[in-house]
This record gives C-alpha cells, structure tokens and sequence, in this order.
C-alpha cells in the first residue's frame, strides 16, 4: 500500500459526540425495548426518558467512533484530525477542548443544535448498547466536507454510521480522494450494515481502500459466519480488509494472503466500548509509519486490549505506557 509521498496524518470523520457511560442489566435493556449490542438513533427527549431510569451512576467522555480512533492515534504519537460538527455549547467546548489536550487537530464546523450524545449502556458480559442523539452531528452538509479537510493526509478513516446520510458520505469519500488520501471504512455496527445494504457494496468497490469489521457486521455484509471465508468476501473490492473476532484476535487480508493476529491477554473485558475503534488507531497509525500488516495489527491488537480494560473509550496513561512499550520491544 502507497501513500503519497511527505503525508502521514489520519483523519477520522464522523459524529461528534459526547459519551454518556453508564452500568445496567440485561433485564434494563428488555425493559427499554432496544437491540442488545446495536446502536439505536432516538431524539433527545427519548434519550432523556431512558437516562431518566438508569439507577447507577453515569461518566461522561468525549466520544464517537472516528473520533475516538482519531484520539488513539495522536496518543500513539502520529499525526492526527478530526472533522466534525459540534453545538456551540458547554458539551460541545468540552468535546473541543478534549481533542486539543490528546494531540488531536479539531477540525470543528459550529451548528446552532446542540451537541450529540451518546448512552452507552454496559452490562456485566462488557457488551455494549448504545442509543444515540446525533444532534449537531447530524447537521453537517455534504458541501462543508471538501478535499481541503484532508489535504495533508494519507488516511482518511469513515465511520460507517455516516451511511444513514449517503450525500454527506459520498461527499466525504469523493473530497477523500479529490486529496489523494486512502480511505479506511470501519462498518461500525451491524445495524449500520443491514440498513445500508442497497449503497454499502458500491461505497465499498468504488472507493475504500481499507474494510475493518467485526464478527457481526462481517456477518451482516457477507453472509458468512466462517471467519477465513468471511475475511477473503471482505477483501474482495479492497487493499486491505480486517476482521475482528474478540478475545480470539483477528484476521488481516491482504493481496499476499490472510495472517491471523493472535489476542492480548486473557480474552477477559471491564468494557469492550471503544475496543473496534482503539483498534483502528493502532492498525493505521502502524500502516502509515511503514509497518508490516503482522506488526500493525499486533500493535492494533494492544490498544483493542488496554480498552478493554477501564470503562469508556479512554486509555489512561500506564495503558498508553505498556503499548508503548511493547512497541518498542
């Protein structure tokens, strides 16, 4: 894979959003009617209803999925943006000044909505759902992302939540391109995927360069629950294609063959919030510093894993430490 020459930033454009963290039961999530492990879009007042009846404490982050992949890349040490769009209030300086303090350039356009959020819901298994209100997110007009987002990049990485807008996500991957960056997708939720199927193959053959997928979603675009057949469908439009299994690591695709990336740790999660998108971080952040694919997803592999271990998206700094240093050894 090629990268144009004195380029080596990461953008990831998405959702802006802040992360409303919060520990329930199974029986909570029947209750309030929604999919376990998906990611439901509810307006605010119905989000407000559901955090209404949480009975646990609640800890709140910046968040969102490209922008927390963003924030694992400038913690790693590279070159990292985010492009979004945020409310002109207390939560949406917060979300800015968040970025800012983790070695993140915030690229943020300003919306007269408040800023998004999200209620991440964990339960014991460390499984995730999520009900998000888009809010300032959701304003964000194809014409605002243009190539001059992404003009000093090398990898511009998509949130696959952006393909319920599919004019603001054909306008994001054609400025990606205008600026001669490779465009790295992250499916995001199976959800995302069965809904989106009638545009998600084309997306996929006429634009992105990298796949980046979990069991599920794998399952909801390809149809297949193998894991070696499924990675070879991922790959079949694509540079490079990941699939990620959990605790039992990945597989990494490529036109030389598929290398199976073994797990950190035991398999065992506090919460597995953010675990795709850290992932992310390490396996670009090691593709654009001239990496091979195995030492990418190895270091990919680490920061999925130190996650894994706290509540939320944010890796503290003795995680950050171990990555590092296994890096470096």
């Amino acid at each position: 894979m090629k990268f144009q020459n004195g380029k080596n930033r990461i953008a990831g454009l998405g959702s802006a959003l802040v992360d409303i963290l919060v520990h329930e039961s199974d029986d909570f999530i029947q209750r309030v009617g929604v999919e376990k492990g998906g990611m439901t879009l509810v307006d605010v007042s119905a989000l407000e209803d559901i955090l209404s009846q949480v009975s646990t404490d609640t800890t709140t982050v910046p968040g969102g999925s490209a922008c927390n992949t963003a924030v694992g890349v400038g913690q790693l040490g590279g070159l990292s943006r985010f492009v979004g769009k945020r409310g002109d209030d207390d939560l949406g300086r917060f979300f800015e000044n968040a970025l800012v303090q983790c070695d993140v350039d915030p690229q943020l356009m300003i919306s007269s909505l408040p800023t998004g959020r999200v209620l991440s819901i964990i339960t014991p298994d460390a499984q995730r759902t999520m009900l998000t209100y888009l809010g300032a997110s959701a304003d964000t007009q194809p014409e605002e992302i243009t190539s001059d987002c992404f003009a000093d990049c090398a990898v511009v990485h998509i949130e696959g939540y952006l393909l319920f807008n599919p004019d603001l996500m054909l306008a994001s991957l054609k400025a990606a391109k205008s600026a001669g960056a490779l465009v790295s997708l992250d499916l995001a939720s199976f959800t995302v995927v069965e809904q989106s199927k009638s545009v998600l193959e084309d997306i996929v053959h006429d634009y992105v360069d990298i796949l980046i997928a979990n069991e599920d979603e794998a399952l909801a675009y390809t149809g297949i629950k193998v894991e070696e057949e499924a990675i070879q469908r991922l790959s079949r439009y694509v540079d490079i294609a990941a699939l990620k299994v959990g605790a039992k690591g990945s597989y990494i695709q490529n036109s030389t063959g598929i290398c199976r990336i073994a797990p950190l740790g035991n398999g065992a999660a506090v919460d597995t919030t953010g675990a795709g998108d850290l992932w992310a971080s390490g396996f670009l952040y090691g593709l654009v510093q001239g990496f091979t694919h195995e030492k990418s997803g190895a270091l990919a592999s680490a920061c999925g894993y130190e996650v894994c271990q706290v509540v939320g998206a944010d890796i503290p700094d003795d995680g950050w430490m171990r990555i590092k240093r296994n890096l470096e050894a």
